[in-house]
């Protein structure tokens, strides 16, 4: 199995909408199996949109499709992308109404649970724990306020977002609805990429997404994928320490299984052990893996 470990990141990239699992710093890594002249690139697990930022920011395509299936998900990135001083405007003003109480986070998160805004979403994520964003089986907000600090400060945010809308404006699609649906129009001059809910934290009793993916429904997309002959990656389970999450796709997909090494696990550093987080990646077999991208970088 081939390890990849992270590099230092040569560019700054914005990061408006804080996400638990995000790739941004493994898309430097990820965009080497972007083939040249790609002609629109689909990310239907959009979540911080991170690697579809930073492959707009280093022209890997002409255009873009950010979809999911959490539609304040896909409204939030619609309205930064679109309308950047609405959504500066609104979150200062509902971040500069904390008080310091649970009550104002609790108070947030009931009128997003009714009303779904998009806004009240960017403010619960920046200041819930860990930015661990989690829903309820009815597609409620379910996470708490963290207790350690209040949240990305409005000037900060406001750098975010504006930076994000002129990376990505005039040159990206916004899709509301299931993965399969999104990448339907892809065709093998375009690349999907892919960062599904991981079948390791999707199942059992800690479901953390706001919609989970039955394990035969990605095969049978992928297999789809491959029909058409459109290239794809996908970012997929991997290994905590010792332990593996999930179990590789079959052979007949004809992906090849990467594994990325992120460092060591905040758990594990909070309990007293040193251990390695490895995330897969897997790549088509229409995109070519130079010798290069598998040797082992420099952390």
């Amino acid at each position: 199995m081939v390890i990849l470990r992270l590099c230092p990141m040569k560019l700054k990239m914005p990061h408006p909408l804080p996400y638990q699992g995000s790739k941004r710093k493994l898309a430097p890594l990820i965009s080497q199996y972007v083939p040249s002249d790609v002609g629109t690139i689909f990310e239907p697990f959009c979540g911080s949109a991170a690697f579809t930022l930073y492959a707009a920011e280093t022209n890997l395509a002409r255009r873009f499709v950010v979809g999911d299936s959490c539609a304040p998900i896909v409204d939030l990135w619609e309205l930064i992308v679109n309308d950047p001083s609405k959504v500066i405007g609104e979150y200062s003003k509902v971040w500069s109404g904390q008080d310091g109480t649970y009550g104002y986070f609790n108070a947030v998160r009931a009128e997003f649970n009714k009303s779904r805004d998009p806004v009240l979403f960017l403010f619960l994520a920046a200041r819930c724990v860990a930015n661990a964003i989690r829903f309820g089986a009815s597609g409620d907000f379910t996470q708490s306020q963290d207790k350690r600090r209040q949240g990305t400060h409005p000037d900060r945010m406001a750098n975010e977002i504006q930076k994000s809308s002129n990376i990505l404006r005039g040159r990206t699609t916004f899709f509301r609805g299931d993965f399969a649906d999104c990448i339907a129009s892809a065709t093998e001059k375009d690349l999907v990429y892919m960062d599904p809910p991981y079948q390791g934290t999707s199942e059992g009793n800690d479901k953390r997404y706001f919609s989970s993916l039955e394990r035969c429904r990605l095969e049978e997309t992928l297999d789809k994928l491959n029909r058409r002959n459109v290239p794809f990656l996908l970012s997929y389970d991997g290994m905590h320490g010792e332990k593996v999450y999930g179990s590789d796709l079959p052979a007949h997909l004809r992906a090849t299984k990467l594994l990325i090494e992120t460092g060591r696990s905040t758990q594990g550093t909070l309990s007293g052990r040193k251990v390695i987080t490895k995330e897969g990646l897997y790549v088509s077999h229409q995109l070519a893996i130079k010798p290069s991208q598998q040797m082992a970088m420099a952390f």
